[in-house]
């Protein structure tokens, strides 16, 4: 079928950036099958649906390259807690985490990036089964990496159980259209080198990605510094687990090192960057600008829903801009246009997804989204760029497709309602919800 959007302000992100100010975009079927102006489509041609762009810009999908979207429940819970991971995350974790509360927090926190023009995700957390199904059922595009930690967990009583679980995850959804699996070690200082490399192992042996936190926290870093007299990069290139043309997709990588930033250059290791949680939890503004001068591929993240408070990228944006420009000292840094790119093609470079996602191009699959300038907030338009970065905001946010299939029309979900949604993770959320007050009142 072919599916015809007129009349819209065409940000390609490909390489020439190429603008359509007043464009169109052509799917057929799950693809892109042509982008250009208005003036140059072919009247003749035969359409099976035609979409009134009504001005809206129109954008590659964003890529959200690192959450946690079991973690729903936790928003708001702690969040001016000094140690609130060790205080509030785990122990709650340990207690009150089900695969039912899994899926259902999955089902509401994809619903969430979907209206917000999040058509792409990477997720490392529990159950990562359950969150495959939600997934699926909402038609999304993800990688999901089942969490590997020194502890049990909700979902296994074995101390590194995760590589368990995800032996048995990963071939299940290997061939998914939409779902790619990966495997997700939580951190260099919550594994073993044995867990560490047996992780690295599957994720050779199936060809998936692997995610993990990476200098990150204070105490990850003195850690290594009294334990190995290295920093957790030099750490993992010691012990053989960074290997070249990695498929390593390190998040946060706050405290670099110049050694540091050399190591992940030389070992193709992509970053997620996660400004909103990083800033907002006090840990510092991670080294971006120098890690681009090196060629390393840098997405954002949002973090999971407890850490960054929002799963959406315009937020991740803002913060971007305001905060690199302030620790560079330059208003001039990362203009607008590159930010959008970040969010888009680095998403999908990041995650080794840039033949298939991140900018409109024929022949790439049909993942994009539609804002529209009619808002109070978007108005006058000199800049789309800047106006995505600095005005704009998730409620802008009019028409998402993904995999050519329309997710949120008119800015409302097309499978399922909001309502429906939280009312019934809502109602999965009682003894979590008991238990998370008896913790933050002591």
């Amino acid at each position: 079928m072919k599916t015809l959007i007129k009349d819209v302000y065409v940000l390609t992100m490909n390489n020439k950036k190429d603008v359509y100010k007043n464009g169109y975009v052509l799917l057929e079927d799950d693809q892109i099958l042509a982008v250009g102006s208005m003036q140059d489509l072919t009247k003749e041609a035969a359409y099976d649906k035609i979409i009134e762009g009504g001005h809206a810009i129109a954008m590659p999908g964003m890529i959200n390259s690192h959450t946690h979207i079991g973690m729903i429940p936790f928003r708001s819970l702690g969040d001016d807690s000094p140690d609130r991971l060790r205080r509030f995350l785990f122990p709650l974790e340990k207690a009150c985490m089900t695969k039912e509360l899994a899926y259902h927090s999955a089902k509401y926190a994809i619903a969430e990036m979907q209206l917000a023009g999040v058509t792409t995700f990477m997720d490392m957390y529990y159950f990562e089964n359950e969150l495959a199904v939600a997934t699926d059922e909402m038609g999304s595009r993800a990688l999901l990496g089942e969490t590997v930690i020194d502890f049990e967990t909700c979902d296994t009583t074995e101390v590194y159980g995760g590589l368990k679980v995800a032996e048995e995850f990963i071939p299940k959804w290997l061939n998914h259209k939409l779902i790619t699996p990966a495997i997700a070690p939580h951190a260099p200082n919550t594994n073993s080198p044995e867990a560490l490399l047996e992780a690295c192992r599957l994720s050779e042996k199936y060809n998936v990605p692997i995610t993990m936190h990476l200098s990150e926290m204070d105490y990850e870093m003195q850690y290594f510094n009294e334990h190995y007299k290295t920093t957790p990069v030099e750490f993992l290139e010691s012990i053989g687990f960074l290997k070249e043309n990695s498929r390593l997709i390190a998040a946060h990588c706050i405290h670099l090192t110049d050694l540091d930033i050399e190591l992940l250059e030389k070992f193709d290791v992509a970053v997620a960057h996660c400004i909103g949680a990083n800033t907002k939890s006090a840990k510092g503004v991670a080294r971006i600008h120098d890690m681009l001068a090196h060629n390393i591929r840098v997405g954002l993240g949002t973090d999971g829903p407890s850490s960054g408070n929002t799963l959406d990228l315009f937020t991740q944006m803002k913060l971007f801009a305001n905060f690199h420009k302030t620790t560079l000292k330059d208003r001039g840094a990362f203009p607008a246009a590159e930010i959008v790119d970040l969010a888009t093609m680095g998403g999908a470079r990041a995650l080794k997804l840039d033949d298939t996602v991140g900018s409109l191009e024929p022949g790439k699959k049909a993942d994009l989204v539609l804002v529209e300038t009619d808002s109070v907030n978007m108005f006058p338009l000199f800049d789309p760029y800047a106006v995505l970065v600095y005005s704009a905001n998730a409620s802008n946010v009019r028409d998402v497709f993904i995999n050519g299939e329309a997710v949120v029309r008119n800015k409302r979900l097309i499978r399922y309602s909001l309502a429906a949604l939280r009312e019934t993770l809502y109602s999965h959320m009682g003894d979590f919800s008991k238990t998370a007050k008896i913790y933050a009142a002591e």
